[in-house]
C-alpha cells in the first residue's frame, strides 16, 4: 500500500514537471515577443538581455499601426481568412456528407484521394498554381489568395468532417428519408445542426491555416492592396537588419484575433475534437 502511494506521488510529480516544461517551452517565445514589443530599441539590443522592460514604450505599436501599412495587411488577412473559412466549411460539409453517409462506387478511393491532396506539401504546388492563377488573372488579388488557400483547406475540412459525420447515427437519415426528406434537406436540417461542434473545429482550423500562411502570400501578392500580414512582416527584415521592436509589436497584434477566436470558441472546439475522435 505504501509502495503504491509512493509510486503514485512519483508519477504525479513527474507529470507536473512534464507539464511545466511543456508550458515553458510553448509560452516562452510568446512571452519574449510580447515583452520585446514594449522595449525601446536600445534595450532590445542590450547585453545581457532584460527579461522585463526597464521602461515601457508604445512607440513600436504606434509605428506598426499608424506609421506603416501593417493594419491594412491585417485587414487583408482577415478578409481572406473569412472567405477561405466559409467556402471550406460549406464545400467540406457537402463533400463529406455523401462519403460518410452514402454507399457508392469509388467512395473509398475518393476519400483516399482527399487525404492525399491534403498531405501534398504546398511547396510542390505553388509553381503550377501560380501559372493557373496567372492565367485566370488572379495574381496579386485577395481572390487569388483565397483560391490558393482552398487547395489545402478544403481537403483538410472534408477529411475531418468525414470522421465527424460518421459519429452521427444513420438512423436519423433513414427516419428523415421515410418522412420524405431529400438528401440536401437531411444535410441542412438534421446533420448540420448536430455537427455544429465539428463545423466549428474545421472552420477554426481553416481560419488559422489561412491566417498564418506565408509561402503563397509571399509569392502571389506583392502590392499593399492584396498583401497579408505574414508577407508584410517580412518587409521589416531588410538584408541583415531586423526592425525588432516593430516586428514584435506587429506579431502581437497579429496574435490577438486568433487568441480571441480560440477563447470564444473553446467550448465548441473541445466538443468537436472529443466527438470526432470516437467513431460509433
Amino acid at each position: 500500500m505504501v509502495e503504491r502511494q509512493r509510486t503514485k506521488i512519483t508519477r504525479n510529480i513527474l507529470t507536473a514537471i512534464g507539464v511545466l516544461v511543456a508550458l515553458f517551452w510553448s509560452m516562452a517565445p510568446v512571452y519574449w515577443v510580447t515583452v520585446t514589443s514594449f522595449k525601446k530599441s536600445r534595450e532590445i539590443y542590450a547585453i545581457p538581455p532584460t527579461l522585463w522592460p526597464k521602461q515601457f514604450t508604445l512607440a513600436n505599436y504606434k509605428a506598426a499601426l499608424f506609421d506603416s501599412p501593417f493594419l491594412h495587411y491585417v485587414i487583408n488577412s482577415f478578409l481572406v481568412a473569412i472567405g477561405v473559412t466559409v467556402i471550406s466549411a460549406v464545400v467540406g460539409a457537402m463533400t463529406a456528407y455523401p462519403i460518410a453517409r452514402m454507399r457508392f462506387r469509388g467512395r473509398t478511393i475518393t476519400a483516399r484521394l482527399i487525404v492525399t491532396a491534403y498531405l501534398l506539401p504546398p511547396s510542390l504546388l505553388f509553381i503550377p498554381l501560380f501559372l493557373v492563377l496567372q492565367h485566370l488573372g488572379l495574381i496579386d488579388t485577395k481572390t487569388g489568395l483565397i483560391v490558393a488557400y482552398l487547395t489545402f483547406t478544403v481537403p483538410f475540412c472534408t477529411w475531418m468532417m468525414i470522421s465527424y459525420f460518421a459519429t452521427i447515427p444513420k438512423e436519423l437519415d433513414e427516419a428523415a428519408l421515410m418522412d420524405g426528406a431529400s438528401r440536401a434537406q437531411i444535410l441542412r436540417r438534421v446533420v448540420l445542426p448536430i455537427a455544429r461542434p465539428g463545423i466549428a473545429v474545421v472552420a477554426l482550423f481553416a481560419f488559422t491555416h489561412a491566417w498564418n500562411e506565408f509561402l503563397y502570400a509571399l509569392v502571389y501578392a506583392y502590392s499593399d492592396d492584396a498583401k497579408t500580414f505574414t508577407a508584410g512582416l517580412s518587409g521589416l527584415v531588410m538584408g541583415d537588419t531586423f526592425i525588432w521592436g516593430q516586428l514584435m509589436a506587429s506579431s502581437v497584434i497579429a496574435i490577438i484575433p486568433i487568441l480571441i477566436i480560440y477563447i470564444v470558441a473553446q467550448r465548441y472546439i473541445v466538443e468537436g475534437l472529443a466527438a470526432g475522435s470516437v467513431k460509433g
